[in-house]
């Protein structure tokens, strides 16, 4: 278990929120799934809600982005010590910045950008708002990684804006590595190759923890969600890959839950 109450070091994936047409539909679903509180949003927010897990805030919950009918998902936001700094070192390294960097209600600097092979994130620079509190047990985030056409051209750009390094564990059938910050491991970075359906686009994951990755499967289908891959086992816990009830997706993985004593 990870609790925090400060800023994330640079490059380290330190948010998530999801966009979605009905709010108060996504927030009912995802309380029931994980034990998120769901607070009415201040005025002002537009709606957007920030999730608690005992009292620590894990993910925001907000209108979708977009055009009218673009799909819901979750954004991966990386920690920036200067969000400005970093929207330049993203164009010159080959991205796009989508939005801003523009100040959030004195939370914080935040902007959204697309890497060359065209997956969305965001930066995220915190002031008030640090970030997630919680991480790395049942009903919080426990993982984000990149995944995409082009690995090593993606490698190279994520090294330019935020420096990583990495740690290649990749097989002869799979690239990946660890993007790595002052030598732990944030985040992933790995190949889209022929073992996902065709046409899937380059892209963030999130994976959230549970105590059980089976029995959570089961609840997002009572819960009105979908399975997109059913539970496996890997040498890191039993993953899942799912769709919540607005169809957007993110994996499941079995994490141990806190040591009540």
């Amino acid at each position: 278990m990870v609790t925090r109450d400060t800023v994330w070091a640079n490059g380290t994936p330190c948010w998530v929120d999801l966009g979605v047409a009905d709010i108060a539909k996504a927030s009912a679903f995802y309380a029931a799934l994980f034990g998120w509180e769901a607070p009415p949003a201040p005025p002002g927010a537009g709606g957007y809600t920030v999730c608690r897990k005992d009292g620590r805030q894990v993910a925001g919950i907000g209108p979708g982005m977009g055009p009218p009918g673009s799909p819901s998902s979750w954004t991966t936001y990386l920690a920036a010590d200067d969000a400005a700094r970093a929207a330049t070192k993203i164009t010159r390294a080959g991205g796009q910045v989508v939005t801003g960097p523009v100040d959030v209600m004195g939370q914080g600097r935040m902007a959204i950008a697309t890497d060359p092979a065209g997956a969305r994130f965001g930066l995220w620079q915190g002031r008030e708002n640090t970030g997630a509190q919680l991480a790395n047990e049942p009903g919080s985030l426990s993982w984000n990684e990149n995944l995409s056409h082009d690995f090593d051209g993606n490698k190279s750009f994520y090294q330019a804006v935020f420096g990583y390094e990495f740690g290649d564990i990749g097989d002869a059938g799979f690239r990946y590595a660890t993007l790595k910050i002052g030598g732990n491991e944030v985040a992933g970075i790995g190949e889209l190759d022929d073992s996902f359906p065709p046409g899937v686009p380059a892209h963030w994951s999130v994976y959230f923890g549970v105590a059980d990755t089976d029995a959570a499967v089961a609840k997002v289908g009572d819960l009105g969600g979908t399975t997109l891959r059913p539970a496996w086992e890997t040498p890191y816990g039993r993953m899942a890959v799912v769709a919540d009830n607005h169809g957007a997706p993110f994996s499941l993985i079995t994490v141990a839950s806190p040591d009540p004593g």
